[in-house]
């Protein structure tokens, strides 16, 4: 079926103005004929069912209902609830209130008990009951089928029938789709100003995002409006349930999750902090009031509130004391009560009705302003139909889309403001749309719609700007760190903001810490550890830990703190070092917790060692120099492999999680050990927390180790050699039979002569090369028990293992001029102030590698 086209206000009056009652379904409907009658008339003349019956404002019955049955009943709040919900909705379905009881289910003893109560009270569903039109008036009822049962019983035995809608058809107004919310936002106030408010409407669903951003756009632009935020919204009471919340939540509430309430508090604490318990924190005025929350009423608390925030809230006494908790503790159970009872009902609020009207979507059928703005349409304007057996829901269902068809065509004009995605997802527009639109579609642009731009407002000076006294030089970047680095190379942007903000402690930071300074210590002083609990040691670690531990999570935290020293010292006791040569000048900066605690100074130029080469434009902290040659690195995080790790730190292109830790280092050991081979191990003494707590097992520190190497040769040269041979000659059978007969000699002429070239490994087996290799190999040996073809296959692919888990001469100078390149483009961006893009060299991001997401709006 189509838009059924409404009346107009004036044409509807016209049909009902000879009448002495009009009887009409929705408050805006009766306010707008009783606005243009035009003779004398004694009483109501436009009116609602429910005022009629009544002769006041229709109060929320329900809410009316529990506070009056409260105290009257052993029920919980929210059973009480439900039970009066349930008796008006059948009564207001049925015009029957003793009706529920013939449903088995709900002919229950509290059921019972909370239906004589509610009978016997004033409320608008048992006055409508009693009430009857007498037959003496001319009574006009408009909208007959948009009444329910309850108040169509009120209606005398004659009375005319006005239709709220012609037979023609509505034609709507195309859909006119926004880019986002804020653009929408925009438009509206583009539109509206504090001289035309009083003419416009604004129709959305209340509970929607749309809601708070308008409302706050008009509040700042100086819009007067009204229908918007109620009683549950005002931020203060909001903020005083959150604040009990929170006190008495217990020990293991996180800074994070309450920052909020800690500003509006004025209790400030260290962003750093955000992942700690709040009781781990000193957080002034919150630490005295939840100190004493054991002795506060809810009345008390709210004079303490009051006091903090320089407010009063006296409504929200009334409120209390209404519910009769005002004197009594708070305790976590009557809070959930609170919280619930404000969640379940809109407190009434005077208010002044001046300015842009906001009407909610899901509740409104009409609003009686000359330009009318409807926004979203999408499935938050759908209304609920209960799932209740006196329900007709088909008769639910066309009221409801009746009332959907009318408040459509509100105002002289209309305007319907949509999105056609959000988040790249496609907006479904109201399923409404479904039974009146003969269109198929699946969003907004389906239909007849216009797309509009982002319109960008000027508004006012916007914020001022106090120039500085002495201009501040730009940064200037002499050496990055790994992290840095990789950072960059993923998104320069992110990379910027981890300069711009600091962030908050992290209990993997504070653990992978505790572990590196446990690991130097026991270097320097393993005996002093040896004679040591491992009891103690680990209460000492939990010590550390214990503001980010809640009381369950400490015994997990122990054993990884167990598995963590025990695979430490055993791998140093196999790895203690040989020699006290100080390949860094600087000691690790920071101070090492277990010097405090023992009292004993780490002096070893082989833990710790903070190296800084601005020739390279590098910095980093070496954990352990096992050898001269040989670096070490302690690992908390999950094991790589030695070509992963290659992988990870190739320059063209980089990977999308690119990490250049072994490859800067080596970088830098290069210099101070030139010529030589030289290792980088990863040591990820976590990999054995399953072997350590199983008493039936011992770690393998092999297993837990990722070695790669720098060769200080190019590739090709090291083909040749005599190590590269050896491992042809341990590899598979037929490369070991193949390689073994040719012998060393042989080998070294014809890599010679045949260059191990840089090619992709699929690429080269199917190569020239490839049938060179084999057919020089094969004339130089037969008779062998090997497949001489599938054995030099063999080869090519073990030498392409060799090239991606290891490093050489050409890898390290090609990333000595990477990062030349790399602290050049970034001084040049500090100097120009060029924007730092959001993708990196990869040419991609990888969200979740990213420290600030939520701050990244889009790639360039």
């Amino acid at each position: 079926m189509p838009i059924s086209r409404a009346k107009p206000i004036g044409s509807l009056y016209e049909d009902v103005a000879d009448y002495d009652l009009v009887v009409v379904s929705d408050p805006p409907i009766a306010d707008a004929l009783n606005n243009r009658l035009r003779r004398p008339h004694i009483g109501s003349f436009a009116v609602t069912p429910r005022r009629l019956a009544t002769g006041r404002k229709e109060p929320a019955e329900d809410r009316t209902a529990f506070l009056s049955i409260l105290e009257e009943t052993d029920l919980s709040w929210k059973e009480l609830a439900r039970i009066i919900g349930d008796i008006i909705q059948c009564w207001e379905e049925t015009a029957a209130p003793d009706r529920i009881l013939s449903y088995e289910r709900y002919d229950t003893p509290a059921v019972r008990s909370v239906l004589t109560k509610l009978k016997s009270l004033d409320t608008t569903s048992r006055l409508l009951t009693e009430y009857q039109i007498p037959n003496t008036q001319r009574v006009a009822v408009v909208g007959e089928n948009q009444l329910t049962p309850l108040e169509q019983s009120i209606l005398p035995e004659e009375y005319d029938t006005i239709d709220l809608f012609t037979d023609d058809a509505f034609p709507h107004p195309p859909f006119r789709i926004f880019n986002s919310r804020t653009a929408i936002v925009d438009a509206l106030l583009d539109t509206i100003s504090e001289e035309n408010a009083e003419d416009i409407a604004i129709v959305l669903d209340g509970s929607s995002q749309y809601s708070s951003l308008i409302e706050s756009a008009l509040e700042t632009a100086n819009i007067p409006f009204y229908g918007g935020p109620g009683f549950n919204d005002e931020p203060d009471h909001r903020l005083y349930i959150q604040l009990l919340r929170t006190a008495t939540a217990g020990s293991n509430t996180r800074v994070a999750s309450v920052q909020p309430l800690l500003e509006q508090l004025d209790c400030n604490v260290d962003p750093k902090h955000a992942d700690k318990r709040l009781d781990s924190v000193d957080s002034g005025w919150f630490d005295r009031f939840s100190a004493t929350i054991d002795n506060e009423t809810f009345g008390s608390a709210l004079t303490a509130f009051e006091t903090r925030r320089s407010v009063t809230l006296e409504q929200f006494r009334d409120e209390l004391t209404k519910l009769g908790i005002i004197d009594q503790p708070v305790t976590t159970n009557r809070v959930d009560q609170l919280e619930f009872y404000l969640d379940s009902y809109e407190v009434p609020i005077d208010r002044e009705n001046e300015g842009v009207l906001l009407a909610d979507a899901t509740s409104a059928a009409y609003v009686d302003r000359l330009v009318v703005f409807a926004i979203g349409l999408d499935d938050g304007w759908m209304r609920a139909v209960p799932n209740r057996p006196w329900t007709d829901e088909d008769a639910v269902y066309q009221r409801n889309i009746g009332q959907f068809q009318h408040l459509l065509q509100s105002g002289v004009e209309q305007y319907y403001l949509v999105e056609d995605a959000q988040g790249g997802q496609p907006v479904t527009p109201c399923l409404y749309f479904e039974d009146l639109l003969e269109t198929p579609y699946e969003r907004f642009s389906d239909l007849r719609s216009i797309q509009h731009t982002r319109t960008h407002r000027a508004r006012g000076d916007g914020f001022s700007h106090t120039p500085l006294d002495d201009p501040i030089d730009p940064t200037h970047v002499n050496s990055m760190s790994q992290s840095a680095l990789n950072n960059y190379v993923h998104s320069p942007r992110d990379y910027f903001f981890d300069r711009l903000l600091s962030s908050p402690d992290k209990i993997y930071f504070t653990e992978g810490q505790l572990f590196h300074d446990f690991a130097e210590f026991y270097v320097n002083h393993p005996e002093l550890i040896a004679s040591t609990s491992v009891g103690e040691l680990l209460e000492f670690m939990l010590d550390q830990t214990d503001p980010f531990l809640r009381t369950i999570d400490r015994e997990t935290q122990r054993t990884r703190f167990n598995a963590g020293v025990t695979t430490l010292m055993e791998f140093l006791d196999e790895h203690q070092p040989t020699h006290s040569i100080a390949i860094a000048e600087e000691s690790g900066f920071g101070e090492n917790v277990f010097e405090t605690y023992f009292d004993k100074e780490c002096d070893s130029p082989v833990t710790e060692r903070y190296f800084t080469d601005d020739t390279l434009s590098i910095h980093g902290l070496i954990d352990y120099v096992y050898k001269p040659t040989h670096l070490i690195d302690y690992k908390t995080g999950a094991q790589k492999s030695r070509s992963k790790v290659v992988k990870h730190s190739a320059i063209d292109p980089p990977t999308t999680k690119p990490n250049f830790q072994a490859l800067l280092y080596l970088t830098y050991q290069r210099r101070q050990q030139p010529d030589e081979v030289l290792s980088f191990t990863f040591v990820h003494f976590m990999e054995a927390i399953d072997d350590v707590v199983n008493p039936n097992e011992t770690p393998n520190l092999e297993d837990i180790q990722t070695t790669v190497r720098y060769y200080p040769e190019l590739f090709a040269s090291f083909a040749e050699s005599q190590t590269a041979y050896e491992e042809l000659c341990n590899g598979y059978k037929d490369c070991s039979g193949t390689f073994t007969a040719l012998g060393y000699l042989s080998y070294q002429s014809l890599m010679t002569t045949h260059p191990f070239p840089d090619q992709p490994i699929d690429e080269l087996r199917d190569s020239a090369y490839a049938d060179n290799f084999t057919e020089a190999i094969e004339k130089s040996v037969s008779g062998i028990d090997a497949d001489v073809e599938k054995g030099c296959d063999q080869a090519l692919r073990a030498l392409d293992k060799i090239r991606k888990r290891n490093y050489f001469r050409e890898d390290l100078d090609a990333f000595e001029s990477f990062l030349e390149g790399q602290r050049s483009e970034l001084n040049d961006r500090h100097q120009t102030h060029e924007r730092f893009p959001v993708t990196g060299l990869a040419g991609e991001t990888t969200d979740r590698y990213l420290n600030h997401r939520d701050l990244l709006l889009g790639h360039d």
